[in-house]
């Protein structure tokens, strides 16, 4: 099978661009209230991003860090290869706020179906992805497996801050203090729109529980002509486990940072009752009684 494949030396070279004694101040930089990486962002580029032309037919994949979108990048690689029999290589990093800002000139010369992807909120994507009305696929993971995946991240990624201990993690992502800011913004901004034309909402959980119908659902949105054998071929390849076989080819030095666990329920092995309690409260402050708080099933995935 093909898997796609986008400039990740870049991001290797990023991520071992610096001592991880750099304070973190050093690390990270602020545009509009939020923090991201120096290392693969920059004010410039996020004053050129608007200049991004989105097309009709892009397919658009939206994540908070660590929900799995590089393995949905994979998911949607081999279901464009097997739709068109193209292979759609690309240079440039797939995720849209990353890189120089001439990436969005370089983009224009991409053929159709580009795979992009961001970690943005709804109001800071292009005004070019809703004018054109590019199809959206919103893809969310349980906040307590997601903060333990993000403090592994953050602990094995020289280029980002790196923490002393799971405890001062869990008390800055709960302030929203870490790259690409708050989880708990990130999903109350997209609850907002989960019932918007062209938006698509897809669950972490559901892609390991059932990773042969969320294929095919993702293939009916995007409008991919399938057969059942296909679909259910793509799901045999691109199982968490295959494609965490596959990352360092697919990704080169950066794969076994990408791709760690991928299991439901790690944060039992680091949440303390009270954090528990911390992150139970917030999340029925933010998300309870809401269509995605539904969507995320907290009492089956967050409750001991």
């Amino acid at each position: 099978m093909f898997f796609l494949i986008y400039s990740f030396d870049f991001i290797y070279g990023c991520l071992h661009g610096g001592p991880r004694s750099f304070w973190t101040q050093d690390l990270l930089f602020f545009y509009r209230g939020t923090p991201y990486p120096v290392t693969v962002c920059s004010v410039e580029t996020f004053q050129a991003l608007e200049n991004l032309e989105a097309r009709r037919d892009d397919v658009l994949l939206v994540s908070y860090p660590k929900c799995g979108v590089n393995w949905l990048i994979q998911i949607l690689s081999d279901l464009i290869f097997t739709t068109t029999q193209s292979k759609p290589v690309s240079t440039e990093l797939p995720f849209i706020e990353c890189g120089d800002p001439g990436k969005y000139q370089r983009m224009n010369q991409i053929p159709s179906p580009r795979i992009l992807a961001t970690h943005l909120s709804y109001d800071c994507l292009p005004k070019s992805i809703f004018k054109n009305k590019t199809k959206i696929l919103v893809l969310f993971r349980n906040p307590k497996d997601t903060a333990v995946s993000f403090f592994h991240f953050h602990n094995s990624a020289p280029g980002v801050p790196s923490y002393s201990s799971w405890d001062e993690f869990f008390s800055e992502f709960m302030n929203g203090k870490v790259v690409w800011g708050s989880y708990f913004d990130h999903a109350v901004t997209w609850n907002k729109h989960i019932e918007d034309e062209n938006i698509m909402t897809i669950i972490y959980e559901d892609l390991k529980e059932n990773l042969t119908a969320s294929v095919k659902q993702i293939a009916e949105f995007f409008g991919f002509s399938l057969t059942a054998e296909q679909i259910q071929s793509i799901a045999d390849r691109a199982t968490f486990q295959e494609v965490k076989d596959k990352a360092q080819e697919t990704h080169g030095a950066v794969g076994s940072i990408l791709f760690r666990k991928g299991v439901v329920g790690d944060w039992k092995n680091l949440f303390t009752d009270a954090q528990n309690q911390e992150m139970d409260a917030k999340f029925k402050v933010c998300l309870e009684g809401t269509k995605l708080g539904a969507k995320l099933k907290y009492d089956v995935y967050c409750k001991t």
